[in-house]
């Protein structure tokens, strides 16, 4: 099945490239949840989950819950698909990805998938994560109810409504709360029926690498986004304070891995593994003019975030 353009409607098309074919299906819904973010919708919940484990193993009848655990992992990775999918259609409604656009090509943009399919598919994406919340909440009460409620709505929120969090300077802050603090600290609670300062902590580990994710998206687009009216933290700053921000968001989460090491988790240390790959993503982002070489930047900074989560989740677990 090969999927030919879609029309237009409410925004121009961004241009295909030369020598462009039609894609398969299954290639063009790949491009539109993309794949490359999902991992930070993963990291908070294994480590979480690790953090559980190592609370918890030393209790007497507790054991790690596998469906919640499970159950946890498909929600997240629910609302991401669909935040991803409400944006590509959000911003090719809004006329946000025009032409001279250097990341990735967005699908409705392109004219392979309609706006209005891919809202459809998004809002099947939320509906699917509401079905796995009711059983969530039945094992964790009500502080996973709020968590579960609050992330359905800042899905849409993200890139919906008259004033949607992409086009301010809140993305990196929705990040930092969503797929850090909320992910980390909800996975914990699901398995323990409490929370620690720990958990907190862990959250604003990964959490803060997770926000420079977004960081470096507004650094690459800033031109398109100043032309179509989208305030993002690197149009206020400007890219030599961004720059210095983003330097901050990647090396911080070093001092919250000392510290858990340091507060009874001493399998925490291997966390630091990661920091020198942090380290040489600063340099990085300051040596060269901005151009599409920030795409693979941004997945490198994806990647980044994922491998300090991951050892420090096997840490944890060790």
């Amino acid at each position: 099945m090969k999927v030919q353009p879609a029309p237009a409607s409410g925004a121009h098309r961004a241009p295909v490239p030369a020598g462009h074919v039609p894609l398969p299906a299954w290639r063009v819904w790949a491009l539109a949840i993309r794949p490359r973010t999902l991992s930070l919708a993963v990291t908070p919940v294994l480590l979480g989950t690790a953090l559980a484990w190592a609370d918890g193993r030393g209790s007497a009848g507790w054991a790690l819950d596998g469906w919640a655990f499970a159950a946890a992992l498909a929600c997240a990775l629910l609302i991401q698909i669909a935040t991803n999918l409400h944006n590509d259609a959000a911003d090719f409604e809004r006329g946000t990805d025009v032409e001279g656009r250097i990341g990735p090509l967005r699908v409705a943009a392109a004219g392979w998938v309609s706006a209005a399919l891919l809202q459809r598919a998004a809002i099947g994406c939320l509906l699917a994560a509401l079905g796995l919340g009711v059983f969530l909440v039945e094992r964790g009460g009500w502080p996973i109810l709020v968590a579960g409620l609050a992330s359905l709505l800042a899905a849409w929120a993200y890139s919906g409504g008259p004033r949607p969090i992409s086009h301010s300077a809140w993305g990196e802050v929705f990040v930092l709360l969503f797929f850090g603090l909320v992910a980390v600290a909800g996975s914990h609670w699901l398995q323990l029926g409490r929370t620690t300062p720990a958990a907190w902590l862990a959250g604003v580990v990964v959490g803060l690498p997770a926000a420079a994710v977004l960081l470096v998206n507004n650094y690459r687009d800033l031109e398109g986004d100043c032309r179509a009216g989208r305030c993002t933290l690197v149009a206020r700053l400007g890219r030599d304070r961004s720059r210095r921000v983003y330097a901050l968001l990647m090396l911080l989460p070093g001092l919250g891995v000392v510290a858990l090491a340091l507060g009874g988790y001493p399998g925490a240390w291997l966390g630091l593994l990661a920091i020198p790959v942090s380290l040489r993503l600063v340099r990085s982002l300051g040596s060269q003019a901005p151009g599409a070489w920030l795409n693979q930047h941004l997945a490198s900074t994806a990647k980044a975030c994922s491998l300090l989560g991951l050892l420090l989740a096997l840490g944890l677990l060790l």
